[in-house]
């Protein structure tokens, strides 16, 4: 079991790396290819957006094959995708590369979500969510870092190669220690599809395109704002960003371990956080100590979030779990597409590398009220229950 979650953990690695490390490697990627840095960050874009479309079209095509199976398809996509990045000739071969590595994201932690989560008791679910999602926050801490180091003193051409390799390990590794579990009883594309009928299904992907949104407000240009405004240089960077991935690392735990008891507290605590966190990112980026601190409380508030969410999908959609926490996943990067757009768009306006922030905390204030209607729908249910039927 332990060995099984440690193969989806390292599959996590590989793709946590290639999504991130395209941020720390912005300017010299736009420099190459000649290109401005809001356009260069339509790779952000681009890439989340195919997760979007990705994430749902893979786990139906997949519905007919096993779990694993898919999961191995899906790593050889990751793959490819990459090695095309590291070849691109320009700037839209480079984003197709994104693109094709994309389509393998949402698809690989949705169904890798359902399959961690059947490995363990049902009071362990979110943990075991989270321990896959280990991988995607390790990544933050030495995959992504280390890229950027490899990028600025190689080429990131280096870097996407090696990423390349890492899907290659990944392959091998679900190949090696993923048990064979049976596809569940009735499971067709229909009763799949009928979870979206939930209406807190709807909020909880919600609460993750705009909680999670709120993140990569802040996150996607984080270079330009770290060396341009809270003057780092831009070797920093790679430090900067051990840092966010140290804090992802730390939300994802203690969101895994409370969000298996108090699951909806959680959630409002840690967005409620995330808000005024943003909001005070446009004050502290101008310091490097409160700059370095902000990045560490954003990482972690805002990963905090990804074991409660995606396991309030897997419980709400009852019994049809897999298309809903694939979708789910392309709920985050959804946030992450309209995220960095916006990001780019209020640069582009003049506002400055602190205006994503502001965007970021409304996002998040946005998620936060999702949750507190969702929490009134809930109580309102059981309520509803108990009310007597009058006699006609």
């Amino acid at each position: 079991m332990t060995l099984a979650l440690l193969a989806l953990a390292i599959g996590a690695f590989g793709i946590g790396t290639t999504e991130f490390v395209i941020m720390g490697l912005l300017p010299e990627v736009a420099a190459d290819f000649g290109v401005g840095i809001p356009t260069a960050g339509l790779l952000v874009t681009g890439y989340a957006v195919g997760v979007v479309v990705g994430a749902p079209l893979m786990t139906v095509l997949g519905t007919r094959i096993s779990r694993k199976r898919m999961l191995m398809l899906l790593m050889v996509l990751f793959t490819a995708g990459n090695l095309l990045s590291a070849l691109a000739p320009g700037f839209g071969a480079m984003l197709a590369g994104r693109i094709v590595a994309s389509l393998a994201h949402g698809a690989f932690f949705g169904i890798g979500s359902v399959v961690a989560a059947e490995l363990v008791a049902p009071d362990k679910k979110a943990g075991a969510i989270a321990t896959m999602f280990t991988g995607l926050t390790v990544a933050n801490i030495v995959g992504v870092p280390l890229g950027t180091f490899v990028g600025e003193q190689v080429g990131w051409r280096a870097t996407f190669a090696a990423v390349a390799a890492l899907g290659v390990v990944g392959l091998l590794g679900i190949a090696r220690l993923v048990p064979e579990l049976p596809r569940p009883e009735g499971a067709h594309l229909r009763r799949e599809l009928a979870a979206f009928k939930n209406a807190q299904v709807v909020l909880a992907m919600g609460m993750t395109v705009l909680g999670f949104g709120g993140v990569f407000a802040a996150i996607t240009y984080i270079k330009p704002m770290m060396t341009e405004v809270a003057g780092f240089s831009a070797g920093a960077v790679t430090w900067l960003l051990v840092l966010l991935g140290l804090g992802m690392f730390l939300g994802n735990l203690l969101g895994g371990r409370f969000a298996d008891r108090r699951l909806m507290p959680m959630l409002f605590t840690t967005l409620g956080g995330l808000t005024a966190v943003l909001a005070l990112f446009t004050v502290t980026a101008h310091n490097r100590v409160t700059a370095a601190a902000t990045l560490l409380l954003i990482g972690a508030l805002g990963f905090a979030t990804v074991p409660p969410l995606q396991k309030r999908v897997l419980d709400q959609a009852h019994g049809a779990p897999t298309l809903a926490s694939a979708v789910n996943i392309g709920a985050f990067n959804l946030g992450n597409a309209l995220a960095a757009w916006l990001g780019g768009a209020v640069i582009s306006a003049g506002l400055g590398y602190t205006a994503p922030n502001w965007v970021g905390a409304l996002l998040a204030g946005s998620a936060l009220v999702l949750a507190l209607v969702s929490a009134a729908l809930e109580r309102r249910a059981p309520a509803l229950a108990r009310t007597p039927v009058p006699a006609h």
